[in-house]
């Protein structure tokens, strides 16, 4: 059998307890929402939605082509020029996802004869491109300055260093400033997702490079996705402009893929302006993440203290951590439940959304039902 291997593959998924399955969710659900990525609940915002709307109406329910053929609007470049201006870089390249935006980054600037150095928590995506990359990848340990400068004086040449700003595991910050100056130190670019970043850190939202003094800078480049505090879809590449029309030139997921979709383009940056104009979203979605983490720990329960908007409880291993969700969601909370292969670790957890717009008592119920039901 052609694919016969593959039912050897799901019995091994389902011994070892990892089976997963697609849930389709209504338009509008009766549960509290701490699963989704929506860190400033605009998803449903109705600025946001109308700017959706809006871009359809004008531009067509899709981009039509590729970018260099015919998938470039002037949304498109606005888009991109107010998220250049808002994060402080000098210029921006729209991808369909952000993980096309990651693959690109780092493929474009990870050629043959260079050197990429990895964090160990690095998102998936990161890890794809540097699988894609055909310069040499070293992966090293999980935060740690230290091991990027060793690993960066083994090489000589062009070289990058990649890494999240906020790990998507367990929500905690990388030390951006101590991981550039271990960059700068061998001429090293520092190549940074800051998904989980934008919206949520710096002044107003402006992200973690932003906040770490690092935006702007020339050997600096940081990519972002549209669809978690912007609440729309696609991703981001912001850096230099010598770097973001190199992408234009060399990046495979820019070149040959369909432009993002105007109505996502549109949303994106309904929400941008809008955040522009509400800046104490960001502010507010930490607040929510520390007292989210203060009343859970205050409950018995093992929580990793988040530096942004996600907020990891530890689960004792994959089964209980996939009855915990679901019996969350039988009382009425939606929330993440990670585990292997998705965790570096091997540790499963459960993972909240820290957004904006929940209230103290949404807070505290949340909360009650997570500790009401712990395995």
């Amino acid at each position: 059998m052609a694919f016969g291997w593959i039912e050897e593959q799901a019995r091994a998924r389902h011994r070892a307890g990892l089976v997963r399955r697609l849930s389709p969710r209504p338009a509008a659900s009766p549960l509290l929402d701490l699963a989704s990525n929506d860190y400033l609940g605009l998803a449903r915002h109705p600025e946001v939605t109308e700017g959706a709307a809006t871009a359809a109406r004008t531009w067509g329910g899709g981009a039509t082509g590729s970018r260099l053929v015919t998938g470039t609007t002037e949304l498109h470049a606005e888009l991109e020029r107010e998220l250049a201006a808002f994060c402080g870089f000098e210029a921006a390249l729209v991808f369909s996802s952000g993980y096309a935006a990651n693959l690109a980054a780092v493929t474009a600037l990870g050629p043959h004869g260079s050197l990429v150095v990895s964090d160990a928590g690095n998102h998936a995506s990161l890890i794809d491109g540097c699988r894609l990359a055909r310069g040499e990848t070293q992966v090293v340990g999980h935060a740690d300055p230290q091991a990027v400068r060793k690993a960066l004086a083994t090489h000589e040449g062009a070289a990058i260093m990649v890494s999240d700003t906020v790990f998507s595991v367990d929500g905690d910050r990388a030390p951006l400033e101590r991981l550039a100056e271990a960059c700068r130190e061998r001429g090293a670019g520092v190549v940074v997702d800051d998904a989980h970043g934008l919206g949520v850190l710096g002044d107003g939202g402006r992200g973690a490079t932003w906040a770490a003094g690092l935006a702007g800078a020339p050997d600096v480049v940081a990519t972002a996705t549209l669809s978690k505090s912007l609440g729309s879809q696609g991703g981001v590449v912001l850096g230099p402009a010598g770097v973001i029309d190199h992408l234009v030139n060399a990046a495979r997921t820019f070149i040959f893929d369909t432009g993002l979709a105007p109505a996502a383009a549109g949303a994106a940056l309904a929400a941008l302006r809008l955040l522009g104009r509400e800046p104490e979203r960001a502010a507010r979605a930490r607040e929510v993440a520390g007292e989210l983490h203060g009343r859970l720990t205050a409950a018995g329960l093992e929580a990793v203290r988040p530096d942004a908007a996600v907020v990891s409880v530890r689960a004792p291993s994959p089964e209980q951590a996939v009855r915990w969700a679901a019996d969350c969601r039988t009382a009425g909370l939606a929330v993440g439940c990670f585990r292997p292969p998705s965790v570096p670790d091997g540790i499963s957890r459960l993972r909240l959304t820290a957004r904006a717009d929940l209230s103290g008592a949404e807070i505290a119920d949340a909360v009650r039902v997570i500790g009401e039901t712990r395995p």
